[in-house]
């Protein structure tokens, strides 16, 4: 079983001056199993980290997936398609291209755990395979 995560705890591991800093940290060194990281969660981090905190985080983290802890999922050709159905189905709740290619991964992936800090909207989305996501931190 792995970990994937989401852009929010990647981001408030690296940023002390985050409220979920020290849950996200904690999370992401002690859940002893892999983690894994969709790739447009990356570019995401990249821009966000970049404008916030400047290169050095970001340049960390590429050190941590080139011999570290963290793996990169790539999308593959039906993670595309999925994403496009889940971003019809929920269209009213404004997912983004992102969070749909999570629970496109995670869907392949038959993996059920999620670090995010965006509850609202994986908590809403049914996907395949589970009745729903465990949705770390709690």
């Amino acid at each position: 079983m792995a970990l994937i995560c989401d852009t929010g705890p990647l981001y408030a591991s690296m940023d002390r001056a985050d409220a979920d800093h020290v849950v996200c940290a904690d999370l992401l060194v002690g859940f002893g199993e892999p983690l894994l990281v969709p790739a447009p969660v990356i570019v995401e981090l990249d821009w966000l980290v970049g404008t916030r905190l400047g290169p050095d985080p970001f340049l960390a983290l590429l050190d941590d997936l080139a011999d570290g802890p963290i793996a990169v999922v790539d999308l593959v050709r039906a993670d595309y398609i999925r994403v496009r159905e889940l971003l019809v189905r929920y269209a009213h709740l404004r997912v983004g291209f992102v969070d749909a290619a999570i629970i496109a991964v995670i869907e392949r992936l038959g993996e059920r755990n999620l670090a995010t800090l965006d509850h609202r909207h994986f908590a809403a989305i049914r996907p395949r395979h589970v009745d729903a996501l465990e949705l770390l931190p709690a």
